[in-house]
Parts: C-alpha cells; sequence; structure tokens
C-alpha cells in the first residue's frame, strides 16, 4: 500500500510540475511516455539532473503513458514550441507510424529532433519452466505447443511488442500477447510465470542475469553485447537474420526554434561526457552517443524505414 500512495503522490506532484512549467520558462519537461520504473523512465532518471544544470533549468519527468507510447509522444506534438517539452523518444517512436493504422500525429514531420543520448540491445528472457536453453530450442517448444504460451510487453506498439512480435512472424510460432504499461511489469509477469517470454531493452535485463526465476536465452544485436557476453545472439542460437536494437533520444514539437534545439543538444553533449552520467548509463546497458541534430535526424529517417520493415515481417497491426 505504501507504493502505491508513493505512486500517487509521485504522479500529483507531476501534474503539479507539468502546470507549472507550461507558465515557467525556468523549467523543462521530459515526457516519458511510459509507466514508471520503465526502460526511458530509468534512463530519463539517470541524467535529468545533470541536463538541468547543463540547461540552467530545473528537469521535471512526467509520466504519460498509453497505447504504446503515442498519448506521451502525441501530447509533445500538440504542445507549443516555448513549453519546454520534449519526449524521450525510442524505437517505439518510429515504430508507430507504421503499426498504428490512426495516429493523430507523424513521427516523422511533427517533431524536432533535439538531442541523441545513446543505444541499447534487447534481450530475450524465458520462465525456467519452460524446457529451453536457446532461441531454438525455445522455437521447437512454442511451435510444439501453439497459442499456449504467453509473452509480455510493455505495452502495443512498444519496442518490447513489436520486437517480440518481429521474432514470432520470423520463427513461425503462435504466441499470445499480454500488454502491460512497463517493461519491468512484463519481466515480472514472466518471473511470476503468468507469462512465458519477454524481450527487454538491457537496461531492463541486466539486473536478472544472475536470477534463477527467469533466464536469458539471447540478444538481440547482430553481435554478442558487452553487457552479457555469455549470452549468445538471438541469430546465432536459432533464428538467423533477427536482430533489434534501439535509439534513445529527446525529441520536441516540430516548430522549436532553433537556438533552442541547438542549446538542448549542446547541454546533452556536455551531459554525456560526465563521468557519473556515463557509470550509470553503463549499468543500465546503454552506449551513449552524443550526435549532432543533422546525424540524429539522418539517423530517425534511417530507423524509420528499418522498422517499417520490422513492422510489415511482424504481421502485427492496430486499428
Amino acid at each position: 500500500m505504501m507504493q502505491r500512495r508513493d505512486f500517487l503522490g509521485t504522479g500529483l506532484a507531476l501534474a503539479a510540475g507539468g502546470a507549472l512549467a507550461q507558465a515557467n520558462p525556468k523549467i523543462a519537461r521530459i515526457v516519458v511516455p511510459f509507466a514508471p520504473g520503465g526502460v526511458q523512465d530509468l534512463l530519463a532518471r539517470a541524467m535529468s539532473t545533470e541536463l538541468g544544470l547543463a540547461l540552467g533549468q530545473t528537469v521535471i519527468i512526467e509520466n504519460r503513458p498509453g497505447a504504446g507510447g503515442t498519448v506521451g509522444t502525441g501530447y509533445v506534438a500538440k504542445s507549443a514550441p516555448d513549453s519546454g517539452a520534449m519526449v524521450l523518444g525510442a524505437a517505439s517512436h518510429n515504430i508507430a507510424g507504421t503499426l498504428y493504422t490512426k495516429l493523430a500525429y507523424d513521427p516523422q514531420k511533427d517533431f524536432a529532433p533535439m538531442a541523441h543520448i545513446g543505444t541499447a540491445d534487447y534481450v530475450l528472457m524465458i520462465h525456467p519452466d519452460v524446457p529451453a536453453k536457446t532461441a531454438a530450442e525455445y522455437i521447437r517448444y512454442a511451435k510444439a505447443n501453439p497459442g499456449k504460451l504467453n509473452y509480455a510487453t510493455a505495452g502495443v506498439g512498444s519496442a518490447t511488442h513489436l520486437s517480440m512480435a518481429y521474432f514470432n512472424g520470423l520463427a513461425g510460432i503462435d504466441v499470445v500477447h499480454v500488454p502491460l504499461k512497463a517493461t519491468g511489469e512484463a519481466i515480472n509477469e514472466v518471473i511470476s510465470g503468468r507469462a512465458q517470454a519477454v524481450i527487454a531493452a538491457s537496461i531492463g535485463a541486466l539486473a536478472f542475469a544472475k536470477d534463477s526465476r527467469i533466464r536469458l536465452i539471447g540478444v538481440t544485436s547482430p553481435k554478442r553485447s558487452k553487457y552479457l557476453p555469455d549470452v549468445p545472439t538471438i541469430a546465432e542460437s536459432g533464428l538467423p537474420g533477427y536482430q533489434f536494437d534501439s535509439w534513445f533520444g529527446l525529441l520536441g514539437p516540430a516548430a522549436t526554434p532553433a537556438a533552442e534545439i541547438n542549446r538542448v543538444n549542446a547541454a546533452m553533449a556536455k551531459v554525456l561526457k560526465d563521468p557519473v552520467v556515463l557509470e550509470r548509463l553503463d549499468k543500465q546497458g546503454i552506449e551513449p552517443l552524443a550526435m549532432n541534430n543533422a546525424d540524429f535526424a539522418k539517423l530517425l529517417a534511417v530507423d524509420y524505414k528499418r522498422m517499417a520493415e520490422v513492422v510489415k515481417a511482424s504481421g502485427a497491426k492496430v486499428e
């Protein structure tokens, strides 16, 4: 009950902070489009204080979850360019553009790339009751039990959803989707045995590398992760051609002035040289990478096309 009160209190404080920020140029807001405890939430909290110091502003984190991240993202798309609102985007940002047949915003046209933060791999994790230690064994078991296994995600349209739907599509297996609100919730579903699999970003998976309640059987990157060197890639352990990773970055409303974009970009570049922040990101499995806005914009364009191919291969669609 205490945790629930804490979350409620935090939510009220953030709501009040959001209202204050709209009228106060000394406050910048990072909108996290997923629930507290998720991948983007943890990343935002790992650097918000230092970013605030670099900007000369107070940085408030607002969690606005819902509809696979599209609620919070749509909120920023419609925010005033001088509101200080930025969304902490990731792979799910571009996924939404193809996954949803109706979207209230355009992931490419309605946002200004402010600052790239880094990249992360994902990890396929299963409940130990599933008789599999490799991707190949998991696929064989799923094929022998069509429709009997569940996979948990941070919500429809999230990177945890599409990475697994893509896996299922390539493998030709029938596994039931259980959408939740955050990566932490999805992992807990697998630990409890209510779901049998989850693909989570390294930031959410590293803490469970030696936890007997869950088994890590493959990373989504093309080569083994430096954070989990003993875990094979999914491609090498049973599903050739499979690859999935994610960028992380701050995106503002499309009409954000160039001077503000450059200011935030320079501040993030400074933050990504801070040894304290770098240590936090390392513990979360995030490879930091500062990038100028032109290069970040190019990355987003390339990633949009790549995620469109992932969505198509997954067979997923949301009306």
